[in-house]
C-alpha cells in the first residue's frame, strides 16, 4: 500500500534577509522570532539559500567552500551572551545599523576583523566545556576544515599582496597568483605555511565553530517548533574555492597549467538569450566514480547534519551538463555532455539512506532528465509564474506542467516563484499586460484586479494544489514589489541584498494560517 503523502507548506527566506542591527540577517534573536512567526502561521517548512561564505558577486551559489558557513551570518550578541566575546569588541558602525540593504563589501571590511578578534578572545578565555566542544568540532570536520583554514589564510595574504600590486580579477586567483607549490596543494609547502600561521589558522577554525554552534541552536529551535529546514546546495563549486583547490583531481582542470579546461553554464533560456555563463569548474565524473563518489557523499552527509531536506540546484546537470569551452564570453557555444546519472544517487542513497532530496528540475528538461528524477523518486519543482506566459485555455495548456491541474504527481514542490524570479506582484506589473490577463482569466478575476490581490490568489492557488510541499517566497506573502527581488540571473552586481526592516506582523501570520488550514496543509 502506497504511503500517504502529508502535504505541508512553508516560506522561502534566506538568513541574510532577516532584520538586524548588523547590516545583514544573522543567526541571532530575529531568526528565532521568525521561527515563532512560522509556527503561528501554521508553516512546517523554512527554505533557505546556500549557507557558505560568499565570494565575488556575493552569490551564495558561488562560495569559497561548500562545507563552511558564512561568517557574516554570525550574531555578535549571541557570542557575548555565550561569553565568547566582549561587548566592547563588537560595536557596530552607525552607518551599518541604518543600512536598508545588505552591503557585503562594507560587512567584510568591518565584521570579519571583529570576528577574528572574538576568536582570539575565545582561544584565550574558553572554559573546559568550550575547549572540549571546539576540539570535537575540529576533529569531526577536519576533512574540510583544515583545507578551508589554509585556503582562507593563504588567500587573505595573497589577495592583499595582489591588491598592492594592482593585480585583480582572474589574475589574482589562487591558480594564477599563488606560488605554484601552494597552488598545487603540495604537502611540504602547506606544512611550512601551517607552522608560520598557526594562530591565524586556529582563529579561522574558531569562527567556523561560532557559525556552526549558532546554526545548530537555531535548527534545534526550529525542529522543536515542528519546522523542518530545507537547505540548498549548488551542483557546482566556485573556481575560487577551497573545494577546487584541495580536490583538483576531481575536476576538469589542467594540472600542469592549473587552468580549467571548460566551464559550466546553461544554454539560452527563459532568463537569457545568450544563456548563462556561470564559469564554474566542471567535475571529472570518471575520477569521482573511481573514488566511490566520496566527495559527493561527504557533501550530502554534511548537509544533512545542518538541515532536514536538501534541494540540489540544477539537477538536470547530473543527467547531462552544458559544457562551455574555456575562454568563451557567453554560454551559446556549449554542448550537452553526459553526467553521472543514477549511478551517483545510488551511492548517495546507500551511504546516506535518510537524506531527503528535492531536485531543482527547471530549465531545459528532457525526458531523460525527468526519468532520472523519477527513478530517484525525488520531488521536482513547479513554478506558478511559469504557467501563464501563454493563455491557460489553449490546446497547448494540457502540456503546461506548471498549471496545478497538470501536476503529474503529488511528489513535487510548488512555488509561486523562486529566488531567481521577480516577485509575483512585480511580475504581474512589469510583464506584458497579456500575462496579467492570463492569470486573471485562470483565477476567475477581473482584468483590472490589483496586482497585490492577484498575488494573494496565486498564493492560495499554490497552497490548494496537490503538491507535497508548497513553498512561498516571503516577498509574495508581503506583496513586495521588484525591490524585493533577490537575484537577476546573469546580472553581475546588485543581487542578494534585499532584507526585511522588521519581521512580518501577527496579522500576516493569521492570514497565512487561515489559507494553510483551508488548503489542508
Amino acid at each position: 500500500m502506497a504511503k500517504k503523502i502529508i502535504r505541508k507548506s512553508g516560506i522561502l527566506l534566506h538568513i541574510t534577509s532577516l532584520p538586524s542591527k548588523e547590516g545583514i540577517g544573522t543567526l541571532g534573536s530575529q531568526a528565532f522570532l521568525f521561527c515563532d512567526w512560522l509556527k503561528n502561521a501554521g508553516q512546517k517548512l523554512w527554505q533557505i539559500l546556500p549557507l557558505g561564505p560568499t565570494g565575488y558577486g556575493d552569490s551564495p551559489y558561488a562560495s569559497f567552500s561548500t562545507f563552511a558557513g558564512n561568517p557574516l551570518m554570525i550574531d555578535f550578541a549571541d557570542l557575548v551572551k555565550r561569553g565568547w566575546a566582549k561587548k566592547a569588541d563588537v560595536k557596530v558602525p552607525q552607518n551599518i545599523k541604518s543600512s536598508e540593504r545588505v552591503d557585503f563589501g562594507a560587512l567584510v571590511w568591518w565584521k570579519l576583523p571583529l570576528l577574528y578578534k572574538c576568536a582570539s578572545y575565545f582561544l584565550l578565555s574558553m572554559n573546559a566545556d568550550d575547549k572540549k566542544a571546539f576540539t570535537s568540532f575540529k576533529k569531526k570536520n577536519a576533512f574540510w576544515l583544515d583545507d578551508f583554514a589554509l585556503f582562507t589564510s593563504i588567500k587573505k595574504y595573497y589577495d592583499s599582496r595582489a591588491a598592492e600590486e594592482k593585480v585583480y580579477g582572474e589574475a589574482s586567483r589562487w591558480n594564477n597568483y599563488w606560488p605554484k607549490d601552494l597552488a598545487r596543494h603540495q604537502e611540504k609547502a602547506l606544512n611550512e605555511w601551517t607552522q608560520l600561521h598557526k594562530d591565524e589558522l586556529e582563529q579561522i577554525k574558531v569562527v567556523q565553530f561560532f557559525f556552526f554552534s549558532q546554526w545548530q541552536a537555531l535548527k534545534d529551535y526550529a525542529n522543536a517548533a515542528g519546522i523542518k529546514i530545507i537547505g540548498d546546495i549548488p551542483i557546482f563549486v566556485a573556481g575560487d574555492s577551497a573545494d577546487l583547490w584541495a580536490n583538483q583531481k576531481f575536476f576538469q582542470i589542467c594540472r600542469k597549467r592549473l587552468q580549467q579546461k571548460s566551464q559550466a553554464g546553461v544554454p539560452p533560456d527563459y532568463f537569457s538569450a545568450t544563456g548563462q555563463l556561470w564559469g564554474n569548474p566542471l567535475y571529472d565524473w570518471k575520477a569521482l566514480k573511481e573514488d566511490g563518489y566520496s566527495w559527493w557523499v561527504n557533501r550530502i552527509s554534511s548537509m544533512m547534519k545542518l538541515v532536514d531536506i536538501v534541494r540540489i540546484d540544477h539537477f538536470r546537470g547530473f543527467e547531462s551538463y552544458w559544457k562551455v569551452p574555456e575562454g568563451e564570453k557567453t554560454a551559446v557555444n556549449g554542448k550537452w555532455t553526459k553526467g553521472p546519472g543514477k549511478d551517483l544517487f545510488d551511492v548517495i542513497k546507500a551511504k546516506c539512506p535518510k537524506a531527503e532530496i528535492i531536485a531543482e528540475d527547471l530549465g531545459v528538461i528532457t525526458k531523460k532528465v525527468a526519468d532520472l528524477r523519477d527513478q530517484c523518486a525525488f520531488p521536482g519543482m513547479k513554478i506558478l509564474q511559469f504557467a501563464f506566459n501563454e493563455n491557460p485555455w489553449t490546446e497547448e495548456s494540457s502540456r503546461n506542467l506548471y498549471l496545478p491541474e497538470n501536476f503529474d504527481t503529488e511528489n513535487c514542490v510548488v512555488y509561486t516563484g523562486t529566488h531567481d524570479n521577480n516577485t509575483t506582484t512585480a511580475a504581474l506589473k512589469e510583464n506584458p499586460l497579456q500575462y496579467k490577463w492570463n492569470v486573471c482569466d485562470y483565477l476567475g478575476l477581473k482584468d483590472d484586479t490589483p496586482e497585490e490581490k492577484i498575488c494573494q490568489a496565486l498564493v492560495e492557488c499554490a497552497e490548494s494544489s496537490c503538491a507535497k510541499y508548497c513553498i512561498i517566497p516571503l516577498q509574495d506573502i508581503l506583496k513586495t514589489g521588484s525591490e524585493g527581488r533577490m537575484n537577476v540571473p546573469s546580472a553581475a552586481n546588485g543581487n542578494w541584498s534585499w532584507r526585511l526592516s522588521s519581521l512580518p506582523s501577527a496579522s500576516e501570520a493569521k492570514k497565512l494560517l487561515n489559507i494553510t488550514v483551508k488548503a489542508g496543509r
